[in-house]
């Protein structure tokens, strides 16, 4: 016997269409790579108390990241770049879009010029957008201009995964949980805080090696936060 009943369907929302639909699109022409780096954060972790009380904001872990990104993308412009034609096509900013996860669904606002602003006005433009993705409140320009991507998990106890590359954007850097582990440093055993960043990247722009110094010279910077101040 066949069950008819409305109960056993969950209409998707115009926003959950969307996404659908871009997120295929995205896995259907994008011929990926993806490649893990492990970032000790235990020197960013602590000095983010020091940070917000002498600036007076409070600095969240994914304003570092979109810091980095931007400082990133800008020595190695290929990982903004897409494909035209015949060509490559370097973007002219680092538009850093970060996933929200709001009542309405996933939403990516994003942080435009992020190579050009420093890690306060990145915190506070990261800060407002959070809360108008999160009340419903974006502008069509909030959401534009995407060129390359931030999906941040760690606060859901996750500790890697990989992140689906935007459809206008060639890379996502994709960001787990801070876990505690015992490590050898400098010779000494000690506890040292830790996550993972993976990186997604459609293989018919950008070469994995290049990828590779992207993702080292992220982790250098997050590794030396006394540099994104």
């Amino acid at each position: 016997m066949t069950k008819n009943s409305a109960e056993n369907y969950v209409p998707l929302t115009h926003i959950q269409k969307l996404i659908a639909d871009r997120m295929l699109k995205s896995k259907q022409t994008k011929p990926c790579y993806y490649m893990e780096i492990s970032v000790d954060t235990t020197d960013l972790l602590n000095l983010r108390p020091a940070l917000r009380k002498a600036l007076g904001f409070k600095i969240t872990t994914n304003a570092f990241y979109i810091r980095c990104l931007g400082i990133a993308a800008a020595k190695y412009p290929i990982m903004v770049g897409t494909i035209k034609g015949n060509s490559i096509k370097i973007a002219d900013s680092v538009n850093v879009g970060f996933a929200v996860n709001a009542p309405q669904g996933l939403v990516v606002p994003v942080v435009k010029s992020a190579e050009k602003k420093q890690l306060l006005d990145i915190a506070r433009e990261e800060k407002l957008l959070t809360e108008k993705a999160r009340s419903n409140r974006l502008t069509i320009d909030e959401v534009q201009g995407e060129t390359i991507g931030l999906s941040n998990l760690g606060a859901y106890n996750i500790d890697s995964f990989i992140g689906i590359v935007p459809p206008p954007a060639s890379t996502i850097v994709a960001v787990g949980n801070v876990i505690a582990q015992i490590v050898v440093k400098d010779g000494q055993i000690t506890e040292r805080k830790l996550l993972s960043l993976t990186l997604a990247a459609d293989s018919r722009i950008i070469l994995e090696q290049t990828a590779a110094e992207f993702l080292n010279l992220i982790k250098t910077l997050l590794e030396n936060p006394e540099y994104l101040t």
